[in-house]
């Protein structure tokens, strides 16, 4: 099977071709067009800044052709909000696979970003196979994608909010499973078999 981690500038790429080879799957790190296009399952990871981000994926042309694949496409952290419309992180207009907008976090109470554990709920999805709901993911993020109809999983954080999201093809969560342990990882291996 020939999965791809998209290659950009980011910064958790090495932990999720980490995590896969735990669970023993091999991913290919590329940034080919043709590599992308012909692969079974795709993950789009990321930490770091949207609208440079998008810069790197218009520079390559493929924004172009990430919301065209047909195979399996995970859009982890930075990945999720990048498969989202738009994006209030400087104002970014990303690949709009999820016709939604990313927003700021905005509390007076509580840290920005959100840092650290926290729980996933209300899960509706196969890529959540055997995972018990209100589980505790890892996750590091100062913008999040709103309750919508494409919301597969919630968490609570200043707000409700979508902390995964599928439309088709296309999977996107807002944690890190790479850095989850055993059910972080379960949701990558549930993914790989789809």
């Amino acid at each position: 099977m020939k999965i791809i981690i998209i290659k950009y500038p980011s910064g958790n790429l090495q932990s999720v071709i980490f995590s896969l080879e735990r669970i023993g799957v091999e991913a290919v790190l590329t940034n080919s067009i043709e590599s992308i296009q012909n692969a079974e399952k795709i993950i789009l990871p990321g930490v770091g800044d949207a609208n440079f981000a998008m810069k790197f994926l218009k520079k390559k042309k493929i924004d172009a052709i990430i919301p065209k694949l047909k195979q399996p496409v995970l859009g982890i952290c930075l990945g999720m909000q990048l498969l989202c419309k738009y994006s209030e992180e400087s104002n970014t207009e990303c690949m709009g696979v999820f016709d939604v907008p990313v927003k700021k976090f905005k509390s007076k109470y509580k840290k920005i970003p959100q840092i650290g554990w926290n729980t996933i709920s209300h899960l509706k999805s196969n890529i959540f196979h055997n995972i018990p709901d209100n589980s505790y993911q890892y996750f590091i993020h100062g913008y999040y994608v709103p309750l919508v109809s494409y919301t597969i999983a919630e968490t609570e954080y200043i707000i409700n909010y979508s902390s995964a999201i599928h439309k088709k093809n296309f999977y996107a969560v807002q944690f890190h499973p790479e850095k989850s342990s055993f059910i972080g990882h379960k949701i990558l291996e549930n993914f790989i078999k789809l």
